[in-house]
C-alpha cells in the first residue's frame, strides 16, 4: 500500500478539520439571524466536510496530486535536533536586536517630537 495509506489519511485528517471549520462557520453564520439549533449545526457541518471530502476522495485527478504531494514530501530532507535548535537561537537573538533598536528608534521619536511641540 506504501504512499496511499499516507494519502487516505490525508483525507481522513482534512475531512475532520473540515467538518470542524464547516460547523464552526455555520454556528457563527446562524448566530448573526437567530439562536441556532446544535443538532443542525453539527448535522450541516459534518454532513457537508462528508460530501466534499467524499467528491474530492472519488476524484482521480485530486487523489493523484495528493499523491505526488506525498511522494515530494518523502523527499525533503527535515534538520536535525540540533540545526533546529540552533536555528532558534539565532531567530530568539535578532528578535532581540530588533525589539531593541525599535524600543531605541520608539524612544529617539517620542523625545524629538516632544521636543518639537512643547
Amino acid at each position: 500500500m506504501g504512499e496511499r495509506k499516507y494519502v487516505h489519511l490525508m483525507f481522513i485528517v482534512g475531512g475532520m478539520v473540515l467538518a470542524y471549520v464547516t460547523t464552526q462557520t455555520t454556528d457563527w453564520i446562524w448566530g448573526y439571524f437567530r439562536k441556532p439549533d446544535p443538532l443542525y449545526v453539527f448535522l450541516i457541518g459534518v454532513l457537508g466536510a462528508v460530501g466534499l471530502t467524499y467528491s474530492l476522495w472519488r476524484s482521480p485527478r485530486v487523489f493523484t496530486v495528493a499523491g505526488e504531494i506525498v511522494g515530494e514530501l518523502r523527499k525533503v530532507t527535515w534538520p536535525t535536533r540540533k540545526e533546529t535548535s540552533q536555528a532558534s537561537v539565532v531567530v530568539i537573538i535578532l528578535v532581540i536586536i530588533c525589539a531593541i533598536f525599535l524600543g531605541l528608534f520608539d524612544f529617539f521619536w517620542s523625545w524629538a517630537t516632544n521636543l518639537l511641540l512643547t
